[in-house]
This record gives C-alpha cells, sequence and structure tokens, in this order.
C-alpha cells in the first residue's frame, strides 16, 4: 500500500501481530489476529484495540487518533506477512459495524491498483453472494487471496 505503516511485533506462528498507534490520543495498542472459521483454508482477520491487561481485543471503540490510513496500511501488511506463511489462505474481514466495513471498503477502493497486483478481492453482496470486488459497490464483509503462482510477495 502507498502509505506508511507501522512496525508490528508477531509471534513465531505469524497468527497475532501488535502494533501502536501514535496520533492525537497518545499511544494505543492496536491487535491483529487471524482465526481458523469451520472452512479448509478460510481465516477470519480480527482487529482491534488491545488491552495488554486483561489480553483481550476490543473491536468496538473508537481511537480517533488521527492515523487511519496509516492502521489499515499496516493491517494490509499483516496479510501479505500471513499469506507468504499461509499462501493457499482465504482471508475473510468485515467491520463490527455498518461504518466499519465502508471504510474497509474505501480502503480496499483506495488501493485496489495496488492489492490487485497479487491478490483477488471479493466483496459479499446484498444478496448473500460472493462477487468480485467492485468500487462503489456495498458490501457486508470481503474475502482476500493471493493470485495463483504469485511468488514476487
Amino acid at each position: 500500500m502507498k502509505h506508511s505503516k507501522y512496525v508490528c511485533k508477531t509471534e513465531d506462528s505469524f497468527w497475532v501481530f501488535k502494533f501502536k498507534s501514535e496520533g492525537s490520543k497518545g499511544l494505543v495498542q492496536k491487535i491483529v489476529l487471524y482465526t481458523e472459521t469451520g472452512s479448509e483454508n478460510v481465516y477470519n482477520l480480527g482487529f482491534g484495540d488491545y488491552d495488554p491487561e486483561t489480553g483481550s481485543m476490543n473491536d468496538i471503540s473508537v481511537t480517533n487518533n488521527g492515523d487511519s490510513a496509516k492502521i489499515l496500511a499496516t493491517v494490509a501488511a499483516t496479510v501479505y506477512t500471513f499469506t507468504e506463511i499461509h499462501p493457499a489462505a482465504w482471508i475473510m474481514a468485515s467491520g463490527s459495524t455498518a461504518a466499519r466495513t465502508r471504510l474497509y471498503r474505501m480502503g480496499i477502493t483506495n488501493n485496489l491498483s495496488v492489492i490487485s497486483e497479487h491478490f483477488a478481492i471479493f466483496g459479499y453482496n446484498c444478496q448473500g453472494n460472493w462477487e468480485y470486488f467492485v468500487v462503489g459497490k456495498t458490501y457486508e464483509a470481503f474475502m482476500i487471496t493471493r493470485k495463483e503462482n504469485d511468488d514476487t510477495l
């Protein structure tokens, strides 16, 4: 992606990525979690504020730290890393609210040319079907997978 990114820390498993958002509200710890779903090679991407005291993620908090583009670029970078380790993975993501899902759609749209070089992107439409991502169309969720034979990541 064309935006700067935060440095992430990850575990050996590459299922959990942590970084700190820095902005008008100070430093806020963030976490990206990849979890298995009931479908083979399909993983859910979870993202939110991280509470180190409880070890939990809050995916509904609103930080308003003024760095949303950098945060989305950082989350996108974890997709690149995760799919290097799991090249057959299909990553599913949706916002915890309609506004967040819209924000994700805008992030995909604004970076579509870069993303689509290496990934196929799908949207879950109002009719309950997955389709190739279409700019300007509303989706409830997104799915991304590496393009076949893409060894340039």
